[in-house]
């Protein structure tokens, strides 16, 4: 008996490891651009139906809407005013800047927007008892009359007009949308009208503002002008300033300072050269005179002689004691007598010297204190000379700042008084309002694409929504998905039935129940859609049979499987159809095929071929002898059926079984091929046992009714005992993208009938 193993590597069709299924849900939780291409493709109706009904809700909303008119004006800005005076004030000096620019045209669009010109032009028109202006309807609807408030209205204007500057230019467009044309027309056209006029009066009210106070500030400039000038003349009669200039006398004053500085320093030099002669003269020895300096001998003619006179009185002198001449000698008294005159005479010579240095020194020391006197009295005299300048210079800069000032003021003012007389404004209306032809809202075209691309939003979410929300599988490639399994091939719908109801819930109190009336009596008619493939070779479905046989026969060619189980997740999911067209497509190919119904609690193989069943596979389990007997001969040739027989109350025990083994065996030595139907993976457990003891397990998923969860959970259960799973097989498709290829089959099988 085959014992289940570890689960083996699931493999292509080319002998190459498969990937894993995903996990649960995994595919679900990304929303990916294949997903939304797949439901796209899928529910494409709902994409279809969401565009019509929002296209269709965007027409009724487009004929339901008022009609509104749109007045355009363009108007041109101009940042500085006319001025033919030249430069008048008032002109901003920066107003060329681009940001200053931008500024003042930022300014001037919200003057246009603002409640004071909308309240001008409301007043103006009365628009605020105008009911159909409130109320923004066309003037031939009757309506009652309105008194609303001046701002009220006012609001009401501001919301239907906006500004659009055009670039690069300085021009902007005034719109003003109405439900009347002609309304729309006159609006904006008072509007343009208040907006100009109150620019204007703003210009002159500025000029007049500008005029009154330049000539204020002329007075108070007159006047300070001639108290300044008579400031500056009593300066100058209190300081004795002469009409000469300042650098004039700075020039004598400072040749004056010059001169005596010189005379200061010759008088400074004398004075030490005499000091220092004095001071020689007083260091001559009165007892020896004689040492007297050249430059006095040469100086005095009276002072040589003397002095001469007393040297040669010393020579005589000396002589006579070198002599041996005593003092009591007549010659050296008279000697000593000669000496001491001549000394007398010398030192008296000397002592008038010495006072008359001494005078000459006193008055060189008076000359110079006068001189330095002088010298100081000047410096004064320069000193008070800056200080005057200063100050002159000061009350002088006053008032010809005054000056300056009162001539520029005066001439704005007689500017200013011109420029009242010119009523320039610096904004120009270059295209006044005409009557709008069309309507601006609403707009058909606009609405319609707007509701197509929301419809196409719409149906997409909806597409995506469903997509989502469908739990079944409903093509080939969301198996793939889910599974990782190739596909063998698919059945289309040939039943006409959507789905069976699940008897496989509950007790097993009708499991062992008696056969109907309709089994006791004879037996039941043959099903003729799980025969299609016998019945119509030539039909689409025999070809899609022939499909998966022949991918069954190349999926492992060294090693054919000879014995394949057929089963699908959950209950009336068309595994028998399949087995039974699988059967049916390799009987055909001249190989002995058994057809053995395994699915011991609701078996279906003995009523398709129109067979009782009270001989089956349970018989031969517990009496090999009579599989003989129970084995079948179908009406398709090289095709037998072992029905069921009596149901068991533990159909899962029998497939453990050694009996079940050995009866597989005893198949397989009398059968080229071995095809079995089971009950559902996800039900009971019986499919799970035989997919061990078979060489491979065919997974059946209905499209539009197995869950995507049921799927991977049979898959798993499979899996997890190690069954050798070569694809699934789609069943119940509804032709879509294949109709073409099922046509051809069906014509091209029609044209060989109709030629036989």
């Amino acid at each position: 008996m085959k014992q289940p193993s570890l689960p083996p590597t699931p493999r292509d069709r080319s002998g190459d490891p498969r990937p894993a299924p995903p996990p649960p849900n995994a595919a679900e939780l990304s929303i990916s651009p294949a997903l939304l291409l797949r439901a796209a493709r899928k529910h494409w109706p709902f994409i279809a139906l969401g565009i019509v009904l929002s296209v269709a809700a965007a027409a009724g909303y487009t004929a339901r809407q008022p009609r509104i008119y749109e007045a355009v004006a363009t108007v041109q800005l101009d940042p500085q005013p006319l001025t033919p005076l030249g430069n008048q004030p008032g002109a901003e000096s920066g107003a060329e800047s681009f940001w200053s620019n931008q500024e003042y045209f930022a300014t001037q669009h919200q003057i246009m927007t603002s409640r004071k010109v909308a309240a001008a032009v409301v007043r103006t028109l009365g628009l605020n008892r105008d009911a159909s202006f409130i109320a923004g309807s066309d003037p031939s609807k009757k309506l009652e009359a309105v008194d609303v408030p001046l701002d009220r209205a006012a609001e009401i204007l501001r919301a239907r007009m906006r500004v659009k500057p055009i670039t690069d230019s300085r021009l902007a467009n005034i719109y003003y949308t109405d439900a009347d044309p002609d309304r729309a027309q006159r609006v904006l056209a008072a509007l343009i009208d208040v907006y100009v006029d109150q620019n204007l009066d703003t210009t002159l009210d500025t000029a007049n503002k500008r005029a009154e106070w330049l000539d204020v500030q002329l007075l108070k400039l007159k006047s300070d002008l001639e108290g300044q000038e008579m400031d500056l003349h009593d300066f100058k009669r209190k300081n004795n300033l002469l009409s000469v200039s300042f650098d004039d006398q700075s020039n004598m004053l400072r040749a004056q300072i010059q001169q005596l500085n010189t005379t200061l320093t010759d008088l400074k030099a004398t004075r030490e050269r005499v000091a220092a002669r004095l001071a020689v003269l007083r260091e001559i020895n009165p007892e020896d005179p004689g040492a007297i300096p050249q430059s006095e001998l040469v100086n005095n003619a009276i002072l040589l002689p003397l002095r001469t006179t007393y040297i040669e009185a010393q020579r005589d002198l000396a002589r006579l004691t070198a002599l041996g001449k005593g003092a009591n000698h007549p010659e050296v008294q008279a000697a000593q007598v000669a000496l001491q005159s001549s000394r007398a005479a010398l030192t008296l010579e000397l002592a008038n010297i010495r006072e008359g240095v001494g005078s000459d020194l006193e008055a060189i020391q008076r000359e110079l204190r006068g001189v330095t006197s002088l010298y100081e009295s000047a410096k004064t005299q320069a000193m008070d000379l800056n200080i005057n300048e200063v100050r002159y210079a000061r009350l002088r800069r006053s008032k010809d700042n005054t000056e300056h000032m009162f001539g520029m003021v005066l001439e704005r003012s007689s500017e200013s008084g011109l420029s009242k007389l010119m009523p320039f404004n610096n904004v120009r209306v270059l295209d006044r309002p005409l009557r709008p032809t069309g309507p601006v809202q609403p707009r058909p075209i606009m609405n319609l694409a707007f509701g197509a691309a929301l419809g196409l939003l719409i149906g997409f979410a909806a597409a995506l929504g469903r997509e989502l929300l469908d739990r079944t599988v409903r093509d080939a490639e969301d198996v793939e998905q889910e599974l990782g399994l190739s596909q063998l091939g698919s059945l289309p719908d040939v039943s006409g039935r959507s789905g069976r109801s699940n008897l496989y819930y509950g007790g097993y109190a009708n499991k062992h129940a008696e056969p109907s009336t309709k089994d006791k009596d004879g037996p039941p008619a043959p099903t003729v859609a799980e025969l299609v493939v016998h019945t119509h070779p030539k039909s689409a479905a025999a070809e899609a049979a022939r499909a998966v046989r022949t991918n069954l026969l190349f999926m492992s060619p060294d090693h054919p499987y000879r014995t394949l189980l057929v089963t699908s997740p959950g209950p009336a999911e068309g595994k028998t159809m399949v087995a039974t067209s699988i059967a049916v497509a390799m009987s055909q190919a001249n190989q002995r095929v058994c057809l053995m119904d395994c699915d011991l609690r609701r078996p279906r193989v003995h009523s398709v071929f129109g067979h009782r069943s009270e001989f089956g596979v349970t018989t031969a389990l517990l009496d090999p002898s009579r599989l003989d007997e129970a084995l079948v001969k179908t009406d398709v040739p090289n095709l037998y059926m072992l029905p069921a027989g009596p149901l068991p109350p533990n159909p899962a025990d029998l497939m453990h079984s050694e009996a079940f083994a050995r009866l597989l065996e005893t198949l397989q030595g009398r059968f080229d091929r071995l095809v079995i139907d089971s009950p559902p993976v996800c039900l009971v457990t019986d499919a799970v046992v035989v997919s061990t003891r078979v060489d491979a397990t065919l997974l059946v998923v209905r499209a539009r009714k197995t869950r995507r969860e049921a799927a991977r959970r049979a898959l798993r259960a499979l899996r997890d005992v190690g069954a050798v799973m070569p694809g699934f097989v789609l069943n119940a498709v509804v032709p879509s993208g294949a109709q073409y290829q099922y046509s051809y089959y069906r014509a091209y099988g029609q044209g060989e009938e109709r030629e036989a």
